[in-house]
């Protein structure tokens, strides 16, 4: 799913024990925490005059940014982020009872509007707070000495319609995971090849699902493991599941995503934290992704800022799990069959059946755990339109569930867990308060109407810093892991798009269905997205605001400190849709085969002659060597065949290519290869080199994972709006340029790989 550094392992495992019950000891527990937020409650709630509301809150800011500065907050944690919410809670208390427009003037519906989306964000945020206040750490219990008491593991590959080459890496790297022979059983669960699909009133569609149910038994067969289909396509990806475990007998079940590669040590690190705990119903582990989003590629931050992920697998889930809340992201889980039967399987209701299968089994008074360390290798959307696919269908299945299956009133939770669900529900809800923090000031730009009674002074007693307290607790929290503003940007980016999708699923609840989210595309060229219109029209919109706000301030003399408050915060907003229409300004993708983000040294063999090279550019087709020696040396070999010697395990292997090209760089000489293996042994071994190492992908998210201050975050988001979007709409001009007009932006094609390798041109909607 998607929305973060904690205590040692050790307690951090205690503060979980302690908190899971529903006793007196837990009741205890909370009690002086219960004291402190009435006292905080009642203390932010008085009125102390606006000079000493200025006086204390630029006090607190000053408390907080100088244990910010100093490295001590971590030391008082819980008294940083106390001292942060109480100066939220007094604007808050302060927003309620002094600024609410007179119910009986126009202003009242657009600054009711309003103010509910300050609630909303004031409710995530201490929602944030109480979730994230302790993350722990797991530490690796180790597997027991003898392997016969290891319990069984089965491994589900559900697959849909993705392409042989990605499953045979996922089939390969499945079997490679390093545990007892006889003890792990890999199971391709193949939707696309059911007798439903085979049985198609099209006949090239039949034909189709005939060939691939042929190709991926051949292929089963060949790498060691078991293909299982069915006979109808009923209830998505969970039916897919549900089938497989009347089928199968493993007392563990891994489920992993048809494009999720694990690591070679996935098992190592996981199955010994159920011989732990008989109550423990799933370990889960973090989605790490090798290629860039949509909005990582179009606007070029990938691998020099943290990912969007990482704030919700690093932190967030670690505050999940302090609570006993981590719930089941649908992949890179293993879950005891016996907990997963005991409700009947996966859990259907929602389309986000991963969620709500945790949901029942914690409602169960069983637990579950999280381990941070990313052991899986997968494939983010490559288009804009895929991403907002998938988030489409996040969204819509988190507020399924919350309408349906309400933690509130859910019996079997403990408090804290009923707070740690709502929290991951509700941020779903963030389109619709984005949406409103974009529109409502045009009521007072365009029209005068007053929707936020407060004077210049009252603003920046209250407002701006409880502004500038979120902004300093929200770095402090997810600093490393998400630089200052470019969360807002993802959901701006996102947001008019999915407001239809949660109005849909608001007013029919059991309608929405489960899609599978496109992987592997590729795109030829460089174009501006279709769904770039509806955020051109927020540009022009806001644009036309902040022409009529300054000849509003040229009109009114008097009213020009509130002007120019509601001037800025148009700016600002301004700032956000530029850049959003930077991420629409798709750039093309040609690469089939991703690279992955590791760099290693080995050995070449060309020609008889053994170089020393560096990895880089690595993908399952091929890589780029780059040959320690001055390119003198080797110039005449840069042709023809060569081998790579590898230390994979405790072993060297060797792995053929063939150079495709070769150039000097800087006095060296760079081969482009690609892999020319031949037998099921050496495409293993690509896949160990590209796959089988978690400490790379620790290594590369810890390379991208360094804080980033508020003023250097700003500086670095206002940037990247103003070049990325000025490109975005340069670019929409020339591509609607002689059509109908300036603005139109075109229905691009985007090609998408076939199982078959085939290859199509689909409209991009």
């Amino acid at each position: 799913m998607s929305g973060e550094r904690g205590r040692p392992a050790a307690s951090g495992v205690a503060v979980v024990h302690h908190r899971a019950g529903l006793g007196a000891a837990s009741f205890l527990w909370l009690t002086p925490w219960v004291v402190v937020m009435a006292a905080m409650l009642w203390l932010g709630a008085q009125d102390f005059g606006v000079a000493n509301q200025t006086v204390l809150a630029l006090t607190l800011l000053a408390i907080l940014i100088g244990l910010r500065v100093s490295g001590l907050a971590p030391l008082c944690r819980t008294f940083f982020i106390f001292t942060a919410a109480f100066l939220s809670w007094r604007y808050l208390s302060w927003r309620i009872a002094d600024t609410l427009p007179d119910p009986t003037t126009l202003a009242f519906v657009p600054g009711v509007l309003l103010f509910a989306a300050e609630i909303y964000g004031i409710l995530m945020l201490f929602l944030g707070v109480f979730v994230n206040i302790r993350p722990i750490d797991r530490p690796v219990p180790p597997l027991a000495a003898d392997p016969a008491v290891l319990p069984n593991v089965d491994v589900f590959v559900p697959s849909y319609n993705e392409d042989e080459t990605l499953l045979e890496t996922t089939l390969i790297a499945a079997r490679r995971m390093r545990y007892p022979e006889g003890k792990l059983n890999v199971y391709l669960l193949d939707d696309g090849g059911t007798v439903q699909k085979q049985n198609d009133k099209d006949p090239k569609k039949a034909q189709a699902a005939i060939a691939r149910n042929r190709t991926l038994q051949i292929l089963c067969a060949r790498l060691g493991c078991h293909y299982l289909t069915r006979e109808f396509n009923q209830h998505a990806k969970a039916g897919n599941i549900n089938a497989a475990l009347g089928r199968t007998e493993g007392e563990l079940i891994l489920i992993l995503d048809a494009d999720h590669v694990p690591t070679e040590d996935l098992l190592e690190r996981t199955v010994g934290h159920f011989a732990e705990d008989p109550k423990l119903f799933m370990v889960q582990s973090p989605h790490f992704f090798i290629n860039p989003d949509p909005l990582e590629r179009n606007l070029d931050t990938f691998g020099r800022m943290p990912s969007e992920n990482e704030m919700f697998y690093q932190v967030g889930q670690r505050g999940l799990d302090s609570w006993n809340a981590s719930f089941f992201c649908g992949s890179a889980a293993i879950l005891r069959r016996a907990h997963l039967m005991s409700i009947g399987g996966i859990q259907g209701t929602s389309i986000t059946e991963d969620a709500e299968t945790a949901l029942e089994l914690h409602a169960r008074g069983l637990t579950s755990r999280y381990v941070a360390r990313p052991m899986i290798a997968g494939l983010s959307p490559e288009t804009f339109s895929s991403f907002i696919g998938q988030r489409s269908r996040w969204a819509q299945g988190m507020i399924q569930i919350m309408l349906l299956k309400n933690p509130l009133w859910k019996r079997g939770f403990t408090l804290p867990q009923r707070i740690s669900y709502l929290s991951s529900m509700v941020f779903w809800l963030f389109p619709v308060a984005r949406m409103l923090f974009l529109i409502t000031p045009l009521a007072y730009l365009f029209f005068g109407l007053q929707i936020y009674r407060a004077s210049y002074q009252e603003f920046v007693a209250y407002g701006l810093t409880h502004l500038a307290a979120s902004l300093i607790l929200t770095n402090y929290l997810f600093g490393k892991v998400r630089w200052p503003f470019i969360s807002e940007l993802y959901e701006i980016a996102q947001a008019p798009f999915l407001v239809r999708a949660i109005g849909s699923v608001l007013l029919r609840p059991r309608a929405p269905t489960f899609k599978v989210t496109a992987k592997s595309e590729t795109l030829e060229r460089n174009f501006v997205s279709e769904l770039a219109r509806p955020l051109l029209f927020l540009l022009g919109l806001l644009s036309a605001a902040a022409i009529a706000g300054l000849w509003r301030w040229h009109a009114f003399p008097l009213e020009r400190e509130n002007i120019t408050i509601v001037l800025g915060w148009n700016l600002f907003n301004l700032l956000f849709v530029l850049g959003a229409i930077g991420v629409v300004h798709e750039h093309k993708q040609r690469r089939g085969m991703p690279r992955v983000p590791r760099s290693l040294s080995a050995e070449a063999t060309l020609g008889g002659s053994v170089a020393p090279v560096q990895i880089s550019d690595l993908s399952i087709g091929g890589a780029q060597l780059i040959l320690n020696e001055s390119a003198e040396v080797y110039r005449d070999l840069a042709h023809g065949n060569g081998s790579l010697t590898v230390e994979l395990g405790n072993s060297e292997r060797l792995i053929p290519f063939e150079i495709r090209h070769a150039v000097v760089e800087d006095e060296r000489l760079v081969l482009g290869v690609r892999f020319a293996c031949e037998t099921d042994e050496q495409r293993a071994d690509v896949v160990a080199l590209c796959f089988g190492s978690s400490d790379a992908w620790v290594q590369f998210q810890a390379e991208r994972q360094h804080a980033c201050t508020i003023l250097g975050g700003f500086a670095h988001f206002a940037r990247l709006c103003i070049v990325k979007g000025t490109l975005g709409i340069l670019a929409g001009l020339r591509q609607g340029r002689g059509r109908t007009g300036p603005f139109l932006v075109t229905r691009a094609a985007r090609q998408v790989v076939l199982p078959q390798g085939a290859k199509i041109n689909a409209p991009l909607h």
